[in-house]
């Protein structure tokens, strides 16, 4: 069943493709998430900066959906689970061209070794 909350939200589309701060930093991502409420697109909680839970913490906005290819599920960052989503305006992923991690050009040759310090 999906959460009431979910269906007052308008289903804009996303901000990009890429994760929004990443890109204006020149940083990199791991994967991508997808806003519900507003679209904004940042990095999950395995890339280094983890802008998509920050955007949750400083807006209040709890749902996110993955913004990867071939994932279509959804979570609830307030109570820390998944929930059942609503359709959303396309595209549903990133470009399939985009590098994961990405974007290319950008990922450094020890991104693995980076991503298992933080943990």
């Amino acid at each position: 069943m999906v959460d009431e909350a979910l269906r007052r939200f308008p289903a804009p589309p996303p901000s990009g493709t890429g994760c929004v701060e990443c890109d204006e930093t020149g940083g990199w991502w791991f994967h991508l998430r997808r806003c519900v409420q507003c679209g904004h697109i940042g990095c999950c909680d395995d890339s280094l900066e983890q802008h998509a839970r920050r955007h949750f913490e400083a807006t209040g906005h709890r749902y996110i959906r993955s913004f990867e290819p071939g994932e279509d599920w959804f979570w609830d960052y307030r109570d820390e689970k998944p929930v059942a989503g609503i359709p959303l305006p396309p595209p549903a992923h990133h470009p399939l061209s985009q590098t994961v991690p990405g974007p290319a050009g950008r990922v450094p040759a020890d991104w693995r070794s980076q991503l298992a310090y933080r943990r």
